[in-house]
């Protein structure tokens, strides 16, 4: 198993409106810009629901970029998070969705944060 450290920062937030459930669910398309671990950008489709300190939310995100290691490419994650105690937070690289050297990518993949932002844990297999 490879463990890979991306930081991120959300550069781009629109609010979508989905006809018939935007009274439940808010959604959104962001964007993010990688900048360590991973230099690059995202594109994610972000959907949220619940109460403050009781959100949970669930994201299918697409990353193109090159590693540390100059690997290039993009890949497909889903993940998400539930505000409970303790937190909750899951993800996984959808398999097969990998391009050129990211093609074979498969494994978790998680959003922390610390005192420097954001940043995903890949655990690649």
């Amino acid at each position: 198993m490879t463990t890979l450290i991306a930081r991120f920062a959300v550069d781009g937030w629109d609010e979508r409106s989905i006809e018939g459930i935007d009274d439940w669910v808010g959604a959104a398309r962001l964007s993010k810009r990688f900048t360590a671990g991973i230099a690059g950008t995202s594109v994610a489709l972000f959907v949220a629901s619940g109460d403050e300190g009781q959100r949970g939310y669930l994201a299918a995100e697409h990353i193109t970029g090159t590693t540390d290691d100059g690997r290039s490419g993009s890949v497909t994650v889903h993940h998400g998070a539930l505000e409970s105690d303790p937190d909750v937070a899951f993800g996984h690289v959808v398999p097969g969705t990998g391009t050129d050297d990211w093609s074979g990518w498969s494994g978790t993949a998680r959003i922390g944060h610390d005192d420097e932002g954001a940043f995903f844990t890949f655990d690649l297999t």
